[in-house]
C-alpha cells in the first residue's frame, strides 16, 4: 500500500512539473488584463465551460483523485497573498490534464477545504497557493500534523525570496517544531519516477514569462537567491510528506 501510494504521488508530481513546462498553454485565451510593465494583473472571472467536462467510470465513484485545495487565512492584506490565487480554472485545468495523460480517474471539479474540515482525511493529496502569506492557527497546525504523519501528501508552491521562505519555516514549526526540511536535489526520486527530469524546474507567472523573467521581479529583494528550490519535509522512515516550491508559480501554469 505505502508503495502504491508512493508511486501515485510521483505520477502527480511529476504530470503537474511536466505539464506546466508546456508553453502551449500557458496563454489561456486572454482571459487576463494587463496594462503596462508588470501593470493592471486583474482577472477575468473563469468560465467552468471553457475546460473540458467528463464523468468519471462509474465502477469507480468512491475512488477518484480529487485535486483538493486548502482554504486558508492570511497574514497580509491583499488579493496576492490569498489562498485562492489562480482558483479555480488551475484546478480545473490540472484535474483535465491528469485524467487525459495517466489512467486515474479523476473528479473534473475539484475541492476547497480547511484543514479542519472533517473530510480532509479523505484526501491524500492537498495543495496550497501562495504560502508566503499563510497563517495557520494552532488547530490547523495539529490537524496537518496528524494529517501528514497518517499518510497524507501536501504540495505548496507560489512563495518567492528567501524572506518568504523564512516565514513558511516559521508556520511550519507550528506543524513539526522537531523536524527541520531539507532541499531536493535533482537526483530524488520524485524528478525521476515518471517523467526523467534533467534539470530542477522553475516556473514564473505568465506576466514575468511574457517579459523574459524567470522569477517574481516585483517580489522585490531576493537577496541573491532567484533559484528554484524543492523543499521537502520527511517522516522518519524517510517518506516524503510535504513539498515546498520556493521561486515557483506552479498552480498558475495547472
Amino acid at each position: 500500500m505505502i508503495q502504491h501510494r508512493r508511486v501515485i504521488l510521483a505520477t502527480l508530481l511529476s504530470t503537474l512539473i511536466v505539464a506546466v513546462t508546456v508553453m502551449a498553454q500557458i496563454n489561456r485565451g486572454g482571459r487576463f488584463n494587463r496594462g503596462g510593465r508588470f501593470g493592471d494583473r486583474s482577472r477575468v472571472a473563469p468560465d467552468r465551460s471553457q475546460y473540458p467536462m467528463w464523468e468519471p467510470d462509474p465502477h469507480f465513484q468512491q475512488d477518484v483523485f480529487t485535486f483538493a485545495r486548502i482554504q486558508y487565512d492570511s497574514v497580509y492584506r491583499g488579493r496576492g497573498s490569498r489562498w485562492d490565487n489562480d482558483f479555480p480554472d488551475c484546478d480545473w485545468n490540472f484535474s483535465y490534464r491528469l485524467q487525459q495523460l495517466t489512467s486515474m480517474q479523476v473528479d473534473p471539479n475539484g475541492k476547497v477545504l480547511r484543514l479542519t474540515d472533517p473530510d480532509l482525511f479523505n484526501y491524500p493529496f492537498i495543495y496550497m497557493s501562495n504560502v508566503g502569506g499563510m497563517g495557520l492557527s494552532s488547530g490547523e497546525a495539529e490537524r496537518l500534523r496528524q494529517y501528514l504523519l497518517c499518510g497524507g501528501f501536501l504540495m505548496a508552491d507560489d512563495f518567492w525570496t528567501p524572506r518568504s521562505w523564512r516565514h513558511v519555516q516559521a508556520e511550519m514549526r507550528q506543524v513539526f517544531p522537531n523536524r527541520k526540511p531539507r532541499e531536493l536535489t535533482l537526483d530524488h526520486e520524485i524528478f525521476h519516477l515518471v517523467y526523467d527530469l534533467r534539470e530542477i524546474p522553475q516556473v514564473p507567472s505568465i506576466f514575468a514569462w511574457r517579459d523574459g523573467f524567470m522569477f517574481e521581479p516585483w517580489h522585490g529583494d531576493y537577496e541573491g537567491d532567484k533559484a528554484p528550490h524543492f523543499h521537502g519535509y520527511f517522516d522518519d522512515h524517510g517518506r516524503l510528506m510535504a513539498l515546498m516550491c520556493q521561486n515557483n508559480d506552479i498552480g498558475f501554469f495547472l
